[in-house]
């Protein structure tokens, strides 16, 4: 079929006609005012010549006059590419052989660089995309826009936006022309602009509509002729919304806090990983005397904290608390969530978010005993620290008598519930050494600024991720004569080399037996370990063996950065002590106290990681048995079920292979985002675009110094530190880190990220090597080009473009 009329066209035809033609066709379909016209399908493009007599012959039909003429690719109009300006439009085309022209025009544009980029951009196979062609009678507008449903700025659900202009709609879409841009929400407005009341009142109804047969926020063309008839040229979806938290059915609006970036993770979360990590959370807290129920939106971990912001009491240290692991953009907006009127404090007793008195009691008392424990006697802290995670790694390991299915799954259900009884002897030592690291700042507020305190928690011994670091830079400099070797070959081929058994003997062995179960998103317990693929790692020795400077090594450079916090801490501790006698000797033994205890803050992530790879390496034959009962396509599929869903399968033989397939492109969908909201409200609003922007001046990009120092190099963006190649002095500017990143922090000269807080991974790793760092860069990634000269300078927490 090569033409084929747009009233025939259904939802389920994009492969013959391509998404805009489908969305179209779909529209006619609900009985919307559609300029007529026809499809020329991409059967006729995969031939490769225009079927000029069916062309001519529907021309014809539509009476030959003025003709719209539009791209309708395979790969356009979809819930994730809108492809919007990507492909070409012609207008007012009038007769044969401009008709033509035009509609090879659009096939053309199919791999235009626009096109080809956006593809590029979203993992879309050039080889698998096919071009259709819509061509409908031109309509002749008084004035033109664009609807959308939901605010695509705020991402606010119960709002609707509207762009107008006179004359055609592409003076809009194109921004060619100033347009009167209006807001449709329950409040009347007087009328302005270019379109009236009742026009702005019909748009609504038609969003509303539209909205509610497509099932999502869907971004509108629309045009109004001399008739004031109300055409709708295009309907799709609003791509760059995040996806809106779960209905609540509260009557008040409801704020979510993000809470994945504080295991520096923006990436979603597969859906095995997710019922783990809500669990884990939730008893994380609670042991902390806090509960918070953790939602999945988009994928990513969200705290719901309303109560605790309505709460009298919790309100009023909520701000303080969240310095800690959330760091000042969460702080910035739930200080605004506190001020809306909204979330005023409510009357009553304990709420969902507070935990009972007793319980609070309970915690209370046992924090004080284990942080008291631990600075009293740090030592012996850590040698009960060391013993309990040495005892959680042989406790992890599965029996040896597991043999069936239901063998497996039974210890994976044991081990989600196991309650761990030594959390106490890892917990405490870690807060301890937080608080310790944290309070001098305040003590010494007008003695000591807090570049000259970062400096002081650098170089920090006891912490597993640097020895870790480490290990692999002893690794990389023993290579010897397989050095040549290790630089040339990209590193997945290394890995597979390594994994079958072909490659030399260079000690990854023995590290990965060690550090075999870590890796990027490690919490997330459907993402591989270096263990099954060890390709980031092979990525990090090539990085190392490009340092040719022997005082670049980090081993000197982590020398060097613990030589200085040890002359700067007891410089500080004697101006403090002259100043102010008994604020310096408590600032003085705390930060003493740091350097014992805060490199431990790494350890408990790394306990936790020995039961979720157990846990990981269970499913997976539990994934690789249903794979062989036809019940999944690969043994991987089993991380994006649940375990209720995994017990179905393994017990009645449910067949979910289809429940897979369609949370895997969800997955795959938001894998490609790149900016996750820090907060969200119930109706969808991203609380961070509500507040008042800030700039520290042209040129200089605002955010938190997290590492003192300041250094000029080029900037390396970075999403992907799997395959990363970063030389040496170069600027690593990442979304986030989390402990799989850092060995990329070997090479850089600096840190540049657009979440975090100052105790997070990413930045107390920074210290440690004593690189600068700023963090809560907002969109640091999109606006930092990969080779454009920066200066970091950790102690303003400023980042210069050059």
């Amino acid at each position: 079929m090569h033409v084929i009329t747009l009233s025939e066209v259904t939802a389920t035809m994009t492969a013959l006609v391509g998404g805009k033609a489908a969305g179209l066709g779909e529209l006619i379909r609900h009985g919307e005012q559609v300029p007529d016209g026809f499809c020329v399908t991409t059967e006729a493009h995969r031939l490769g010549v225009v079927p000029t007599a069916e062309v001519v012959a529907a021309y014809q039909r539509l009476g030959a006059g003025p003709v719209a003429v539009r791209s309708s690719a395979t790969a356009e109009d979809l819930p994730d590419a809108s492809f919007a300006g990507q492909q070409d439009s012609v207008l007012n085309v009038t007769g044969t052989a401009e008709l033509i022209a035009a509609i090879e025009k659009c096939w053309a544009s199919l791999h235009g660089d626009r096109a080809t980029a956006y593809r590029d951009a979203r993992d879309i196979d050039h080889e698998t995309v096919r071009m259709a062609v819509v061509v409908q009678r031109m309509v002749t507008p008084t004035m033109a826009g664009v609807l959308f449903t939901a605010n695509p700025l705020t991402g606010r659900r119960d709002e609707m936006a509207v762009d107008a202009a006179p004359g055609l709609g592409t003076t809009v879409v194109d921004g060619a022309t100033a347009v009167d841009h209006y807001i449709l929400d329950d409040v009347t407005r007087t009328e302005a602009g270019c379109l009236t009341s009742r026009q702005l009142a019909r748009l609504r109804a038609t969003g509303e509509r539209l909205q509610a047969h497509f099932g999502c926020p869907q971004d509108v063309e629309w045009a109004i002729d001399a008739d004031d008839v109300l055409w709708l040229l295009q309907s799709r979806p609003i791509t760059s919304l995040f996806p809106a938290p779960p209905r609540s059915g509260k009557p008040l609006p409801r704020v979510y806090l993000e809470f994945g970036h504080v295991q520096g993770m923006l990436q979603p979360v597969t859906p095995m990983g997710m019922s783990t990590l809500r669990t884990q959370i939730a008893a994380m807290l609670a042991a902390l005397g806090v509960r918070v129920e953790i939602v999945d939106i988009g994928g990513r971990l969200y705290g719901d904290l309303t109560d605790l912001a309505r709460d009298r009491s919790s309100r009023k240290r909520l701000v303080k608390l969240l310095a800690v692991d959330f760091g000042p953009r969460a702080q910035a907006v739930m200080q605004h969530v506190l001020a809306d009127p909204r979330f005023a404090p409510t009357s009553g007793g304990a709420r969902r978010g507070g935990a009972p008195a007793a319980a609070s009691l309970r915690t209370a008392g046992r924090a004080v005993v284990g942080i008291l424990r631990a600075l009293t006697r740090p030592e012996a802290a850590r040698a009960r620290m060391f013993e309990a995670i040495e005892q959680l790694r042989i406790r992890s390991a599965a029996p040896a008598d597991l043999r069936t299915t239901a063998d497996r799954l039974r210890f994976v259900q044991a081990q989600d519930a196991d309650a761990d009884d030594s959390a106490d002897a890892i917990m405490w030592p870690i807060v301890a050494g937080m608080l310790a690291a944290a309070l001098p700042t305040a003590l010494l507020k007008g003695v000591a600024g807090p570049d000259e305190i970062h400096t002081v928690l650098g170089g920090m011994p006891h912490n597993v991720t640097i020895e870790m670091d480490l290990a692999l830079w002893r690794l990389a400099q023993g290579v010897g004569e397989h050095r040549q070797l290790l630089l040339d070959t990209p590193p997945a081929e290394l890995a597979a080399r390594y994994l079958r058994g072909t490659l030399p003997d260079i000690g990854m062995a023995a590290f990965l037996d060690i550090y075999g179960h870590r890796g990027v998103a490690e919490v997330d317990l459907g993402v591989p370990r270096w263990a099954e693929d060890p390709t980031p790692i092979f990525a990090a020795v090539a990085n190392y063996l490009r340092v040719t400077d022997p005082q670049q090594g980090p081993d000197q450079r982590f020398q060097r950065a613990a030589s200085a916090a040890e002359t700067a801490l007891e410089e500080l501790v004697a101006r403090a002590r002259r100043r102010r006698p008994v604020r310096g000797r408590i600032a003085g033994f705390l930060l003493r106290r740091a350097r014992s205890l805060a490199g431990l803050r790494e350890a408990g992530k790394f306990a936790g990681l020995y039961p979720l790879r157990e846990t990981r390496h269970q499913l997976l034959l539990i994934g690789a048995a249903l794979h062989g009962a036809d019940l999944l396509d690969q043994p991987d599929d089993i991380m994006f079920l649940t375990l209720d869903e995994v017990h179905t399968a393994v017990h009645q033989g449910v067949d979910l292979r289809g429940t897979v397939t369609a949370r895997r492109a969800v997955h795959r969908r938001e894998l490609r985002r790149r900016t996750v909201p820090v907060a969200l409200l119930s109706d969808g609003t991203d609380v961070e675009t509500v507040l008042p922007a800030t700039s520290a001046g042209d040129g200089t990009l605002a955010g938190v110094g997290a590492s003192a120092g300041r250094v000029t190099g080029p900037a390396r963006v970075v999403h992907d530190p799997g395959t990363a190649h970063v030389e040496p002095g170069e600027v690593l500017v990442a979304a986030t880190t989390d402990p799989g990143w850092t060995p990329l922090f070997l090479t850089a000269a600096a840190l540049v990220t657009e979440t975090g807080a100052i105790m997070a991974h990413g930045p107390t790793v920074a210290r440690e090597y004593g690189i600068p760092a700023v963090i809560c860069v907002p969109d640091a990634t999109r606006t930092i080009a990969t080779g454009q000269l920066v200066t970091v300078d950790g102690g303003a927490g400023t980042v210069t473009l050059h």
